[in-house]
Formats: structure tokens, C-alpha cells, sequence
């Protein structure tokens, strides 16, 4: 395999990614982010590495969760705090019914690049490019709005420090406290509808007193009082990925800075194009999405290039069939796996394989597809 650099995937095909009209603005965003700190630091993408290499192991469990993509309009530390909250809720329950550690990783702090079907989309008469996210260019239906502008790669860097700050404020501050997560827990098994819940909770309060009356708590133990939680996000916009990519000065290997873990796309996952070239050269764990029109061929093939190795916690391989393809196509990607002995994380995405379109026009997932699927 030939050697890696991190502009390779530019002398690769690409898809999925804008055409930007100006090349000189381009080039001084870029430079402008190359100056920029990381968002993330390698010990930190080992350290996840590590955890999900348990989790292939199944001695740990994978949850992951967020935005479908982050909006610059809807940036708020009350958005935040409710994602990181209901994360750390349900990674207690999974933890308690488990009985194994719950890895906490968000799909935010970079997750501003949308994949499209189509490259145009037409109203009224009137086509257009398509939208592809906030980072490349405006929702709003005007031949302006849709250019891509590539300023908007600073606000998406801003926006994701601003986000990473808070989290790690959240994480390490006490606010992640296990008896202040149960405490929400508790708040919301008062209501009607929740009834089903407080078996559980009262069993989670139970074994909490427990701990407390043995002289367990945050105050004495660290890890009662805080969490690791990492971010991921789809690496499609790859000018702004390379912009943040450095070398570990520890290991000498690049560090995709702009997030723990990253992934590929059902869309951007051909073995010989640039998604693929970038994102096997980083020592960040890597995701892969794998839909209805992945091969066990072609899976093999990725499997080699974005881990050679074979690493456990490297590679996470994330399903999203739709409940009425899993059982069809999972089953034959596991064989293609095991055939070639590969250590990967199996991971369920319910929501991009059953989607449907409401009556209103918006898209939508039946909470009874997402539950089967998984």
C-alpha cells in the first residue's frame, strides 16, 4: 500500500463533496485552519481506541448518538447540556442491564456536512444545488444561499471548539455526577407515561444507596464523579478535515484533529476514492457505514485498507440496513468479517435505513422500524 499523505485523497475521485467557485478564498480558509489548534488530541482518539476495542470484545457497549447535522442556527448550550444529558441517561440504564461499560460518544462537535441523493433539487419550477449542510452552504432556497462558501468551515470550527469546551466542562465538573444523572432519571419516571421505567430506576436508587452507605460516592471516586464522552462526526468535507489533521508529536503518526472518531459514508465508501485514501491514514478510530449495496468483496477490501493492522477498537462497522433489509444483509456481512478475521466493532444505525416522508413532507423514522432493527 503505497504511503500515506494527508493531501492524498486530492489525486483520488470524490464524490458528495462541493465545487467551490472560489479557489483563492479556498486557499485562505485553509491556511487559516491549518494555523488553528486541534479540536482534539491524540491521547485522547487512543484512549477511545482502547474503550472500543472492549467493546469489540463485548466486554463493553457502543453508544452513540446526536444530530442527524448540526445547524448554526440552532447552536445553544441548552442543546448542548439536553444531548449530553439524555446520552448519560440512557448509557446508565445500558450500563445497569449490561452489566459492562458504556461507551459515550456524540455525533456533534463537527457533524455540519450532509450527504445528498441528488446534487440539485428543484421548487417550484426552480433547480437548484442541493443543500449539503451548514458548513458548505445556506437551506434557504436562493441561488445565493446555495453556493458553497467556504468561510463557513470557520464557523463550523468555532462552533465545534465552543461545543467541545462545554462538553468537557460537563464531563469533568461534577454535572456528569452518577447521582445526578440518576437524579434525572428519577424526574422523568414521575410522569404518566413512564410508568414502564420505574422498576428499573427504583433498582438503579437501590443499589446507588448501596454504594453510598459503603462510602462509594463521587467524592471519593473519580470515576462516580465524571466521564469520558467523545465526539464524532461524518469526515465528507475533506478540505476542512485535512486542514486540521496533524502528527502526533508522541508517535509520529496524523491525528485527524477534528474529532475523536470519524466516519465514511454509505455514499463516499468506494475503496479507491478520496473518503477512503483520507481517512486510512489517521490514527483516530474510524467508522464505516455499511447499507443494503455493500458486498462482502468490497467490505473485505475496506476492511484491509482502513485496518491494516487489524487494531482492536480501530474500525467500527455501523449497520444501517432498515428493518426490513437486516436480516437480509447483515448476516452476510458477518460471514465476509469473520472470513478474513477482522477485529471490528458492530454497531446498529435504526435511523437513516428507515426513513419515510410524513404526510407534512418531513422525514421521518417509525419508532417500532427503529426498535426491530436493532
Amino acid at each position: 500500500m503505497s504511503e500515506w499523505q494527508k493531501s492524498g485523497w486530492r489525486h483520488k475521485p470524490r464524490v458528495q463533496m462541493p465545487d467551490y467557485t472560489d479557489a483563492d478564498a479556498l486557499h485562505a480558509v485553509e491556511a487559516q485552519l491549518g494555523k488553528y489548534p486541534p479540536l482534539v488530541f491524540a491521547g485522547e482518539a487512543r484512549r477511545l481506541k482502547k474503550e472500543l476495542g472492549a467493546a469489540g470484545r463485548g466486554q463493553a457497549f457502543l453508544l452513540q448518538g446526536g444530530d442527524c447535522a448540526e445547524a448554526f442556527s440552532q447552536f445553544s448550550a441548552d442543546n448542548i447540556r439536553d444531548t449530553f444529558k439524555v446520552m448519560l441517561q440512557m448509557a446508565m440504564v445500558l450500563t445497569y442491564g449490561a452489566k459492562v461499560p458504556v461507551v459515550k460518544v456524540g455525533r456533534m462537535a463537527g457533524q455540519f456536512a450532509k450527504p445528498r441523493s441528488a446534487p440539485t433539487e428543484t421548487m417550484g419550477g426552480v433547480e437548484l444545488p442541493s443543500y449539503r449542510g451548514d458548513i458548505i452552504n445556506e437551506l434557504d432556497f436562493t441561488p445565493q444561499s446555495r453556493i458553497p462558501d467556504p468561510g463557513k468551515m470557520l464557523q463550523a470550527y468555532t462552533q465545534a471548539a465552543a461545543t467541545l469546551n462545554l462538553l468537557r466542562a460537563f464531563s469533568t465538573g461534577g454535572y456528569a455526577d452518577v447521582h445526578q444523572v440518576h437524579a434525572w432519571t428519577l424526574g422523568f419516571t414521575d410522569r404518566d407515561e413512564a410508568e414502564k421505567y420505574r422498576d428499573v430506576a427504583s433498582r438503579i436508587q437501590d443499589t446507588l444507596d448501596f454504594m453510598t452507605a459503603a462510602g462509594i460516592t463521587g467524592d471519593n471516586n473519580h470515576e462516580l464523579h465524571t466521564v469520558d464522552f467523545y465526539t464524532s462526526h461524518e469526515s465528507l468535507l475533506l478540505e476542512y478535515e485535512e486542514a486540521l489533521t496533524r502528527v502526533d508529536s508522541t508517535s509520529g503518526k496524523w491525528l485527524a484533529g477534528s474529532g475523536h472518531m470519524i466516519w465514511i459514508g454509505d455514499r463516499t465508501r468506494q475503496p479507491d476514492g478520496a473518503h477512503v485514501e483520507f481517512a486510512r491514514g489517521v490514527l483516530n478510530p474510524i467508522g464505516l457505514k455499511c447499507g443494503p449495496s455493500t458486498t462482502a468483496d468490497d467490505l473485505k477490501v475496506l476492511v484491509e485498507k482502513l485496518n491494516p493492522e487489524n487494531e482492536e477498537g480501530r474500525l467500527t462497522l455501523i449497520a444501517r440496513f432498515g428493518a426490513g433489509s437486516v436480516g437480509e444483509h447483515l448476516p452476510r456481512l458477518i460471514k465476509a468479517v469473520r472470513e478474513v478475521g477482522a477485529n471490528v466493532v458492530w454497531s446498529c444505525d435504526p435511523m437513516h435505513g428507515n426513513t419515510i416522508k410524513s404526510a407534512s413532507g418531513y422525514k421521518t423514522r417509525p419508532f417500532d422500524s427503529v426498535l426491530r432493527e436493532v
